[in-house]
């Protein structure tokens, strides 16, 4: 039998040792009380008393400190034993939540109408964190079971639910709710993260996400009224027809409503597709494939799998240039014209294009300009353009689109907070007013788009359609999509977008983004470094007040500085924000030039890109000198996605990587420089690697005679 109070006492003390605040370090021993004394975390205590005995104490108080929250995205993050990780239980009382929310909201129309349930890959296979000889609740959990654990809540509560019997895209299940008449949906997923994540996305009758104040009523039921979690087996409830399996009807509807978005039949173009061993083998492909494009898997990362293991960093992330490195290989073997991937839950889409021979990665904004620009091209071609048209973009989303829509005569909202559900209310509106028809394009630069108005979430495979036929249509003109783009750029003037961030984990990380955020928000600041900050804008303070609710005040958690132009540009912004999912606050960096020859716009790039990296490095150090942090310069070629904690930790164990090459044995060497780098996870000398060559002129495994 567990001693709880002497597990607790040692918690206790082991807290005491942590540089964190007495309300984190009360509120995780409440909860990790309730979990060690509850019937209902009876499978949970042996691992917990586990992690007391091994004296994991930061590791205990980031599990158990909050229960997990609901952000921009829902509920995102690390599988595992606690409230403050995802679990049949964290997912179970959101369902119960969510269950009495939409009672409340629809009533009999909720039970009638009811709820579809969608998931990907993900499996949670981590070791090394848990005791691997006792049972354990969150071994290989996977979407299936998170989707079945909340059906049974579901269907406890008289819910109607209707489940995909197999991985699905995100995309596909918005579709679905607008198809099937639901009141609402799921969608479990952690969308481009590590693979130790996952989560679970909650949709409205729109098939998009909730926005405030809608989301807080949700979050005020799950986590201040359910006092009882109902369950029902779930073969039982099928039986009764609570519980049915969505068919391949669903699956040919959504690729022909897809389908239709296309402007051109243009097909001559060779496409490599890498799905990142996620559900875009169920959307992006068959789709491409019913338009008779020329479109080839690639062989490596086109298996469902929930480990990504052949993703460099097992990141399957559009965004983060890596994710094609095994991909790519097989698109120069095949001579490919263009490289399409997409993130798990297939909703973003990354894209590298053959431009004379060379392989180029587009970012996400850099996408979303060149669609832009096609977009309204088409509209035009065919008389579709006009003064009502729209199109629709985030605030962090290149200026550069709302320009080139302006100037072509179409409205843009362009100064919408954070999160694709904001750009999906805006279609919602257009649709109330009988105009959706009216709406071109919606864009966010985490390589999200949307067009048509069968969807009401980004979807890679509508992108990919636009993107495959543009590039078909430019290379009957020899020219690929770079080319697009930097005529666009020559035209309106080069803008260059970048994002980075600094990770912090845990619930010290959580105050280290608190005091960084405080400090901006109250302090003057005249200059960051060499740049001069000629406006401060807080979202807080913008319409509508008073706010809507905690998650809408949550979300305008943003401030902006328009700094000084330099001679050589239009406009520089930058926009910090803590993101809504993820343990880190995100920088926004835009600087813009001007139109230019374009046999100078090479040297207007790498201009306009050389003062984005000097603000960054002077915002940057800012930040770290507020957590008293001696960060160097160096540190600054490391993977940007590394938590700071490790950054450092790759500083500190340097020296011990150069003193290897006093050891002998090359056998010896790997296996030490290995252990080394346990805590930087998968491709770890990929991650430190530039930063090492810039102080010892070569990498790390030439520097040590390593193959």
């Amino acid at each position: 039998m567990t001693n709880v109070k002497s597990l607790l006492n040692k918690t206790e003390s082991g807290f005491n040792s942590l540089e964190v605040s007495e309300k984190y370090a009360n509120s995780a021993l409440k909860w990790l009380e309730t979990w060690l004394t509850d019937e209902a975390f009876k499978d949970y205590v042996p691992q917990i008393a586990y992690l007391i005995k091994k004296e994991k104490w930061n590791f205990l108080m980031d599990s158990f400190y909050q229960v997990i929250p609901f952000g921009t995205g829902g509920r995102r993050g690390l599988v595992g034993v606690g409230p403050n990780r995802i679990n049949t239980w964290t997912i179970q009382a959101s369902a119960q939540g969510h269950s009495q929310y939409l009672l409340r909201q629809y009533g009999e129309q909720a039970k009638q109408r009811g709820v579809i349930l969608a998931f990907d890959v993900r499996k949670y296979t981590q070791t090394g964190i848990y005791d691997e000889t006792l049972a354990n609740p969150v071994r290989n959990l996977d979407g299936r079971r998170l989707a079945n654990a909340a059906a049974a809540v579901y269907a406890a509560n008289e819910i109607k639910v209707y489940m995909f019997k197999a991985e699905r895209s995100t995309p596909e299940l918005s579709y679905a709710i607008r198809y099937l008449n639901a009141v609402s949906g799921d969608m479990f997923s952690a969308s481009h993260n590590l693979p130790s994540d996952n989560g679970k996305k909650v949709y409205d009758q729109y098939g998009g996400q909730l926005i405030p104040p809608e989301d807080q009523i949700l979050v005020d039921e799950v986590a201040g009224n359910v006092t009882e979690i109902k369950v029902v087996d779930i073969d039982e409830a099928a039986e009764r027809g609570m519980i049915e399996l969505i068919d391949e009807q669903v699956d040919h509807a959504y690729y022909d409503a897809v389908s239709q978005v296309s402007l051109s039949d243009e097909r001559e173009l060779k496409i490599v597709y890498s799905p990142l061993h996620g559900t875009g083998l169920t959307s992006v492909y068959p789709i491409l494939r019913k338009l008779d494009f020329d479109v080839t898997l690639d062989p490596r990362t086109s298996n469902l799998s929930g480990a990504f293991e052949n993703v460099t960093f097992n990141i399957p992330n559009p965004e983060v240039i890596e994710s094609f490195d095994n991909a790519l290989p097989f698109a120069r073997k095949v001579n490919a014209d263009i490289l399409i991937s997409t993130d798990p839950d297939a909703d973003r889409i990354g894209v590298m294009i053959n431009h004379n021979g060379s392989w180029q990665f587009l970012t996400g904004n850099e996408i979303g300009i060149i669609l832009t620009n096609y977009a309204i091209s088409k509209y035009r071609s065919i008389g579709r353009l006009n003064r009502e048209n729209v199109m629709i973009k985030t605030d962090v989303t290149s200026s550069l689109m709302q320009k080139i829509a302006q100037e072509n005569g179409v409205q843009c909202i362009g100064d919408l907070l954070v999160g694709f559900k904001y750009i999906a209310d805006e279609m919602n509106k257009i649709e109330t007013e009988g105009n959706i028809n009216d709406f071109i394009f919606g864009a966010e630069e985490s390589h999200g788009y949307l067009t048509g108005n069968y969807a009401r979430d980004k979807d890679a495979a509508c992108a990919a359609i636009w993107l495959s036929e543009h590039a078909a249509e430019l290379k009957k003109q020899q020219k690929t999509l770079l080319d697009d783009l930097n005529e666009l750029y020559a035209s309106y003037g080069y803008c260059h977008n970048y994002l980075t961030e600094i990770r912090l984990l845990g619930a010290k990380g959580m105050e280290q983004i608190g005091l960084i955020m405080d400090h901006l928000r109250n302090t003057k600041i005249e200059s960051f470094g060499n740049f001069s900050v000629k406006e401060r804008l807080d979202r807080r303070r913008g319409d509508p007040q008073p706010h809507l609710s905690k998650t809408d005040t949550s979300a305008r958690n943003i401030l902006i500085y328009y700094i000084d132009s330099l001679p050589e540009t239009t406009a520089i912004k930058l926009t910090v924000r803590p993101s809504g999912t993820e343990p880190k606050i995100k920088m926004y960096l835009e600087v813009a030039g001007k139109p230019c020859d374009p046999e100078r716009l090479e040297e207007e790039k790498a201009n306009i890109a050389a003062i984005r990296r000097e603000l960054e490095k002077a915002f940057m150090q800012y930040c770290y000198r507020l957590l008293e942090v001696d960060f160097p310069e160096r540190g600054f070629l490391l993977f940007w996605q590394l938590p700071l904690d490790d950054k450092l930790k790759y500083f500190e164990i340097e020296n011990k990587i150069v003193n290897l090459k006093n050891t002998a044995d090359a056998d010896a060497r790997k296996n030490e420089l290995e252990k080394l780098l346990l805590f930087l996870g998968a491709n770890p000398v990929e991650k430190i690697d530039k930063a090492f060559k810039e102080k010892y002129k070569a990498g790390i495994l030439k520097y040590l005679e390593l193959k």
